[in-house]
């Protein structure tokens, strides 16, 4: 899985990360390959700011300093760093075309069936999702989507999914069996980034089209 720079200069370094690599590594030797260690080893001052999961591919950003690192992040914490997503569901969203839509289900971790997460509307912590219908596929039942995470829960956008009853396909974690296999691997993608410059605090996007 070759790696794809979209964007880099002196404090950052903006990938198009490939399905099914890791970001980080994982625990155990068989998971060490991951985006961070081969960015590292063009970038040797490349440091993670944020994450996406295994199966999803799309934008993901390094700094290259601690300072501009600590920026970054804080700018995540904050939620002022804007990001979508483009995914393909189950089903017919009966929604209006392009109407945007808000999805706000509490998170929590599935502890007995780590590391899954659940809807509980108790104990989980408060999580919301934009998202509307891009183009509906009668033919195949399903829906692309694009979405936009207010919050950044783990696995969110696929729990919210599963949730409103369109799970994404090619979800081995949340969607049935059957939508599970209607592809070869998870049709979700991060297709857009924008955010301050950590150096000059000049606003800057990155687009980036999903392969599916």
């Amino acid at each position: 899985m070759a790696i794809e720079i979209i964007y880099k200069d002196d404090a950052i370094v903006v990938l198009n990360k490939p399905s099914g690599l890791l970001s980080v590594p994982g625990r155990g030797g068989d998971k060490q390959d991951c985006l961070s260690s081969r960015v590292q080893a063009i970038f040797p001052d490349a440091l993670v700011v944020h994450r996406l999961d295994m199966a999803t591919s799309g934008l993901l950003v390094f700094a290259r300093s601690l300072a501009h690192q600590r920026t970054l992040g804080n700018a995540f914490a904050a939620r002022e760093v804007h990001k979508r997503y483009v995914a393909i569901v189950s089903g017919l969203l009966t929604t209006p075309p392009d109407d945007w839509h808000t999805i706000d289900l509490p998170i929590i971790v599935d502890w007995p069936n780590r590391p899954l997460r659940i809807i509980d509307r108790t104990l989980g912590k408060p999580s919301t999702t934009r998202y509307r219908s891009l183009l509906a596929n009668p033919q195949d039942n399903t829906t692309r989507v694009e979405l936009e995470p207010v919050t950044g829960r783990s696995h969110q956008l696929r729990v919210h999914l599963q949730a409103l009853g369109h799970p994404i396909l090619g979800d081995t974690l949340y969607a049935p069996g059957r939508v599970a296999l209607q592809a070869p691997r998870l049709l979700l993608h991060a297709t857009h980034l924008r955010f301050n410059h950590p150096s000059h605090g000049t606003p800057i996007e990155f687009d980036c089209p999903a392969g599916f």
